[in-house]
């Protein structure tokens, strides 16, 4: 039985720090990139809960509970997302860029924190008061400030949860701009996962620049061809 967004705001409230929430998107795909999402609720009121109410990990919600939540929370946090392209992740691994997109997303948040701060928020609110809140069973590598991890923190967390459903809505949105361009894929709706239908596209018409190479490997990759 999941726990309600008022006992995920609960945990967070434990914390009695500036919490930041960090989570991830599309690591586990063969095209397109990574996304990960930082948030920092500005305030959390009895009204903020209530409209939350239905938070909980974006894997769990449905496309439209998604895009109507990611707008709620867009208004009332101080967020970043950030993606790492193909490119990257070919050249440093899948999960060495999803840490990188968490520790620049959280490195903007903090910024924006701190100016926020100097233009007026409390006192109180000190650098030494952060803590991130890292979703998974790694922290984020050459990180300067405290950090956490959480396993399985997006059922956990509210601030958690706030960020995977902003890296969730982004990278789909992504994903369909891409679909655009390569529709033969349908990643508007696989969102680059190595679907059936997805696989059966890429011996059809060989791989694009989009494609993760090394998650190919092991397959029948020599009809694949690029395209431009």
């Amino acid at each position: 039985m999941r726990l309600s967004s008022k006992h995920l705001f609960e945990f967070d409230k434990s914390e009695s720090q500036i919490l930041i929430g960090t989570d991830e998107a599309g690591r586990g795909p063969g095209a397109g990139g990574v996304f990960a999402s930082a948030v920092y609720f500005k305030s959390i009121g009895s009204e903020l809960i209530e409209k939350l109410s239905c938070l909980n990990d974006s894997k769990k919600l449905s496309k439209k509970k998604r895009e109507e939540l990611f707008e709620i929370i867009s208004l009332n946090t101080i967020h970043s997302t950030v993606c790492i392209e193909v490119e990257e992740i070919e050249k440093i691994n899948i999960l060495n860029a999803s840490l990188k997109a968490m520790k620049i997303a959280c490195e903007n948040v903090i910024n924006e924190v701190k100016r926020q701060s100097r233009a007026g928020l409390p006192s109180r609110r000190h650098e030494a008061d952060i803590l991130v809140l890292v979703d998974g069973n790694k922290n984020i590598k050459d990180f300067t400030y405290p950090q956490k991890f959480i396993i399985k923190g997006d059922g956990k967390s509210a601030s958690i949860a706030a960020a995977s459903i902003l890296a969730k809505v982004s990278r789909d949105r992504y994903m369909q701009e891409l679909d655009k361009k390569f529709p033969q894929y349908n990643w508007k709706q696989n969102a680059g996962y190595l679907t059936k239908e997805h696989l059966e596209a890429i011996e059809k018409y060989g791989i694009t620049p989009i494609h993760r190479k090394s998650f190919l490997k092991g397959r029948n990759t020599k009809q694949l061809t690029l395209l431009n």
